[in-house]
């Protein structure tokens, strides 16, 4: 399991960063535990009853600020990776002192933090998979999103095509084409399609592991930008 910690004496920076960690590890399948601390003392005095992967430590504190705190954790030979969290650019110059791996900037832009995030658990060689959560009657269904070759739609049904079978439920092709990512791309109206499996564009069909799919006239140019665009990565 990951464990992670938030040290920060302001409680709504705890709550906005928990909330932005969380989405984006539960979205990638990875088991997590966050520990939250509301000063460098209690951080110091719990933290040997735990064991922590990544710190999220807030520089402006009390008595105790983050550089201080961070030192102290270092002395205790604590392996994580720390993460500095400030209002002043000019304080992330102490993180050389403690090797913290980067910062992040209040107020917070998610994708400042979700790009240190990704950067952290490469560190870690954790993997970053990303699901889609599927509700059915008997429960739920995690499908990795890198095995979903293309998504149908008929009706008020979804078909989601992995490698291995297919799963039905009921949704938008709409809402999915908002919520999988850039490899995912408007074919049709009546499909999304995963550019990691797009083998050629050819007229008004692409194929996708010898399957034709249509594509309509009005997705062609954003198809070919997209594809093109993936190749070049």
């Amino acid at each position: 399991m990951l464990e992670l910690a938030i040290c920060d004496d302001e409680k709504i920076y705890r709550n906005d960063l928990r909330k932005i960690l969380g989405t984006s590890l539960e979205l990638s399948g990875i088991d997590y535990r966050i520990t939250e601390f509301s000063c460098g003392e209690e951080m110091i005095k719990n933290f040997k009853h735990i064991c922590c992967n990544i710190i999220f430590l807030d520089i402006e504190m009390g008595a105790l600020d983050g550089v201080q705190t961070a030192k102290r954790l270092r002395a205790m030979n604590r392996q994580c990776i720390i993460i500095f969290v400030t209002s002043h650019p000019d304080f992330v110059f102490q993180g050389y002192e403690v090797r913290a791996l980067n910062y992040i900037m209040k107020p917070y832009e998610p994708s400042k933090i979700l790009s240190v995030l990704h950067t952290a658990l490469e560190e870690l060689e954790i993997s970053s998979e990303k699901y889609y959560i599927i509700e059915q009657r008997l429960g739920s269904v995690r499908v990795p999103l890198s095995k979903v070759k293309y998504i149908s739609s008929e009706k008020r049904l979804l078909h989601m095509v992995t490698d291995k079978e297919i799963h039905t439920f009921y949704g938008k092709l709409s809402d999915m084409e908002d919520s999988l990512g850039e490899a995912f791309v408007r074919i049709h109206s009546r499909y999304l399609v995963n550019l990691k499996y797009v083998e050629k564009l050819d007229g008004n069909t692409v194929l996708v592991c010898d399957e034709h799919l249509p594509v309509s006239r009005s997705c062609k140019p954003g198809l070919s930008i997209a594809f093109a665009k993936y190749m070049l990565q």
